[in-house]
């Protein structure tokens, strides 16, 4: 791989935010020394772009909360952390215009963890859980976990556009299914989801008793963050049908700190988080509850990854328009993956595992999103643009 530059250059993002210097990326020798996930999956000789984690160096007030942490053995369990829900709240208003009770904010390991944990409260081994393929992969995981039955209802696709299919919709939800997992926004096809689809959305789950778990961690990278719509923000109706699960994780690249929070809006959903077994808080990481409290206030560094995510995904366009044409891309309105559609590149029944092998470049499966998506894959362009180039020549070279 070859070793990225850093960025420091200006650039105006799309939308509201304001001009943000871009985020340096830390050397190649730095990244292959890293241990996480995405830098031990493959060998060293492979450039990989599937793990949602971003090659960008984290906030300076986040490493030096853990250093301090560090330094003055604070080590120990996650105990009550009121200032997680303050400062979610505090975020929430100032981004998105959403009234946020800090009391309902309950923390947990993950986003897996605190759908799963609140599932359990209202089904049986056997429900019907509804989803929208093609979507993040752990969520029929999710499902699978809780021992009940996938109930797919896949999105509507314009192209490269996806939406919301009602009429699919519908048909789950009459089929008796109790909960539906919501991606809002949608991973990977980078959808944000409008208000009239959340408010009609609300309104259906209402009429057929279902529950909307809204998975919003991808809701801090949307790039016009105004168009982004928190689904307990839409009604009443929607604050009575559910819930939000969310992070920092995704956005300020926290993911190993293992911390998420879950977003109540009405009593009845209050009260069934409390009655939650008090380990879905325990087994939270103190380290991520503080991250996470100063991420929430780090709105410039978050300003700074989406700048940066803003021009790599239109570079990335750039490239598969020089060197790639017949790729399929939308350039997505949130997050730092692209949805890519590689039919006409004829790579055979699995394009993903040709291009490790062949070509030395990882994404992801298009499959493991929805079982009628073998021909695309997902790309992490969270990193320079010259692993996003590198990435595409490496494509490129097992055509000629």
């Amino acid at each position: 791989m070859e070793d990225p530059k850093h960025t420091s250059a200006m650039e105006s993002t799309n939308g509201s935010h304001p001009t943000s210097e871009l985020l340096s990326v830390a050397p190649t020798k730095v990244l292959l020394a890293r241990t996480s996930a995405k830098w031990r999956e493959f060998p060293a000789d492979v450039l990989p772009l599937p793990v949602m984690e971003m090659d960008y160096e984290i906030a300076l007030p986040i490493r030096e909360k853990l250093i301090e942490m560090i330094n003055t053995s604070d080590t120990g369990y996650l105990g009550p952390y009121p200032e997680v829900g303050v400062a979610l709240a505090g975020f929430m208003k100032k981004r998105f215009n959403w009234d946020v009770n800090p009391e309902n904010v309950f923390t947990c390991t993950d986003v897996g963890v605190g759908v799963v944990e609140m599932a359990r409260m209202i089904v049986q081994p056997g429900d019907g859980i509804v989803y929208n393929p093609p979507v993040y992969h752990n969520i029929g995981n999710w499902i699978d976990e809780l021992k009940c039955q996938r109930v797919s209802a896949p999105l509507k696709r314009d192209g490269l556009h996806y939406t919301l299919d009602f009429d699919s919709i519908e048909a789950a939800y009459k089929s008796g299914a109790k909960i539906h997992i919501l991606c809002n926004p949608a991973n990977p096809v980078g959808t944000v989801f409008t208000r009239e689809e959340l408010s009609q959305l609300a309104e259906l789950a209402k009429k057929y008793n279902v529950a909307i778990f809204s998975d919003e961690i991808h809701a801090p990278l949307t790039y016009d963050h105004q168009s982004f719509i928190p689904f307990l923000s839409v009604s009443d109706t929607a604050r009575e049908v559910g819930i939000c699960v969310t992070s920092a994780s995704k956005s300020w690249n926290l993911a190993g700190l293992k911390c998420a929070e879950i977003v109540t809006g009405s009593d009845r959903w209050t009260a069934i988080a409390k009655a939650m077994p008090p380990a879905v808080h325990w087994r939270a990481s103190l380290y991520g509850a503080a991250a996470a409290t100063v991420a929430f206030g780090c709105t410039d560094w978050l300003d700074s990854a989406v700048a940066t995510n803003d021009r790599n995904r239109r570079y990335l366009k750039e490239l598969l328009d020089e060197h790639l044409p017949q790729v399929g891309y939308r350039v997505p309105d949130t997050s730092y993956v692209a949805w890519l559609d590689l039919t006409a590149l004829n790579l055979g029944e699995n394009p993903a595992a040709r291009l490790v092998e062949e070509a030395r470049v990882a994404f992801n499966a298009g499959f493991t999103f929805g079982e009628d998506h073998y021909q695309f894959v997902r790309l992490n362009f969270g990193t320079s643009q010259e692993h996003i180039a590198e990435a595409i020549r490496r494509v490129t070279s097992i055509l000629a």
